[in-house]
């Protein structure tokens, strides 16, 4: 499918399937040779750096955008490489980074971050498994045919499951909402997309979800329960202070992302 070159039209929903773009990261990123399989996308600057501090990660690489370097991390877990690095905040720039950093080698991904919560009765620092990310954003639409929700590699998500399982680990599943616009999160459409099953809000699941599916890898996510969107004022309890659970999570990340297996994706089935 090409295109659409219909001036009535609606341009985010002209999806393109032309598998090669005029700036494609494989012909513009060389591989680097130990660059290992596995990676954490986290969202927790503060976490990243403790553990350089802490000599628990080193830098190995470093990605640039007009913001300025963004660096890559090496951090061993069970003895084995993995890849840390933040994408920054939101859809463009955070797919624009997994491109990249899937350009130069990695195939397995875990993400971890917080999220707002649409019912208050989640407890702050509650994990949830994202199943899928309804698609209230504008980056996904230009790797995936328009649908209402991304998912993540079913490898992946089993591996997050089980790695929680195994330690024991109390967490919900179920869908979140991605949205490029934080304050025009409305009650209306809050209210709207907890009733379609929605337990979070973020901005980057979606687009993070569609770029793995295009390029046949895996990628899963992990959130943690931060701000409140269900009260009659938004309460931020404090979510970037939960230390505690921030580091915890980088590290289960880790894990997970080493359970998945180093096969190339399956094609899980569209989430509506």
């Amino acid at each position: 499918m090409t295109a659409q070159q219909d001036d009535q039209s609606i341009p985010i929903l002209e999806f393109d399937g032309e598998r090669e773009a005029i700036l494609e990261p494989s012909k513009l990123i060389q591989p680097l040779p130990d660059m290992p399989a596995c990676a954490v996308i986290t969202f927790f600057q503060d976490v990243i750096d403790h553990f350089v501090a802490q000599g628990l990660a080193r830098e190995i690489h470093a990605l640039r955008s007009e913001m300025g370097r963004h660096p890559i991390y090496l951090h061993e877990v069970q003895g084995q490489p993995v890849a840390l690095f933040h994408p920054g905040v939101g859809a463009p720039l955070a797919a624009g980074l997994l491109e990249e950093t899937i350009a130069l080698g990695c195939r397995r991904f875990v993400a971890c971050g917080g999220a707002g919560v649409l019912d208050r009765t989640m407890p702050m620092g509650r994990l949830v498994v994202p199943t899928a990310a309804v698609r209230d954003e504008g980056t996904s639409y230009h790797y995936l045919p328009p649908t209402r929700a991304a998912t993540p590699s079913p490898q992946a998500y089993a591996a997050i499951l089980a790695t929680l399982q195994r330690r024991n680990i109390a967490y919900l599943t179920g869908k979140t909402w991605t949205t490029d616009a934080f304050y025009r999160e409305t009650r209306t459409r809050m209210a709207a997309r907890r009733a379609a099953g929605c337990l979070t809000v973020e901005m980057e699941a979606a687009a993070l979800f569609a770029v793995a599916e295009f390029r046949g890898v895996h990628l899963g996510q992990i959130l943690y329960c931060g701000d409140n969107l269900d009260g009659d004022e938004w309460d931020s309890r404090a979510w970037h202070k939960n230390w505690g659970v921030r580091e915890i999570l980088v590290e289960l990340a880790a894990e997970a992302c080493l359970a998945i297996p180093a096969t190339h994706t399956s094609s899980p089935d569209r989430a509506s």
